[in-house]
């Protein structure tokens, strides 16, 4: 069932949004401001609450044969970072994000929010078997890299004109040495200045966008 609650500050202000989502046959219940501060999880929310279904779809019809970009988030526990991920995934024309392993469900509000609207943009697939998942990128044609900060592979130096999964993990911990083994090939982000590293948002879209440039030239 879907259903839409509105403020009536929210009403007025997004009428045409209302309009279109009665025509959907979605009902729209009023609601006071104190009923959407408790059924929000923002300070300051924007008054309108949506029922809507779960957004993941099975693994095997996010990844799929005609692939050329899929991003793994392995055990990434910040809901933040896999939404900046999702969004990011999503501008650079990613295929589908699989988040495998003890990764945060991508509808975490804090994720949700952090994603931008990307969670309705491309398919998410959650699997706790993190091996399934590589397996499923390898079969669908695609080749593996893992991001980690010390490979020997640096990244302006790989070709990655190919169909391609990058493979990011923990943010603390980064990538267990059981899935890099399982990767085609770990590569790391030069770093030229004095930064110990990047942080993973940043991280996965230095690579992410590096592979989608290479694809397209």
């Amino acid at each position: 069932m879907y259903e839409l609650f509105v403020t009536s500050r929210a009403s007025a202000q997004h009428a045409d949004l209302l309009d279109a989502a009665r025509a959907a046959g979605v009902g729209v219940s009023p609601i006071t401001d104190r009923a959407a501060d408790g059924l929000s999880e923002t300070v300051t929310p924007q008054g309108i609450v949506a029922v809507c279904a779960l957004l993941d779809r099975p693994l095997e019809e996010a990844v799929t044969p005609d692939a050329r970009l899929v991003v793994v988030l392995v055990d990434v526990a910040d809901p933040g970072n896999a939404g900046t991920v999702i969004r990011v995934a999503d501008a650079a024309g990613a295929d589908a994000v699989v988040l495998a392993g003890d990764t945060v469900d991508p509808h975490n509000g804090k994720c949700v929010r952090a994603a931008a609207g990307s969670l309705f943009h491309l398919p998410i697939a959650r699997v706790r078997d993190v091996p399934a998942a590589l397996s499923a990128c390898s079969v669908a044609g695609l080749r593996t890299f893992a991001a980690h900060g010390y490979a020997d592979a640096e990244l302006d130096r790989v070709d990655l004109a190919v169909p391609t999964a990058w493979v990011f993990g923990n943010e603390a911990h980064g990538l267990p040495a059981d899935v890099l083994d399982r990767t085609d090939l770990a590569v790391r982000i030069p770093l030229y200045g004095r930064a110990e590293s990047l942080n993973l948002a940043t991280a996965a879209a230095v690579c992410v966008y590096t592979s989608a440039m290479a694809s397209r030239r």
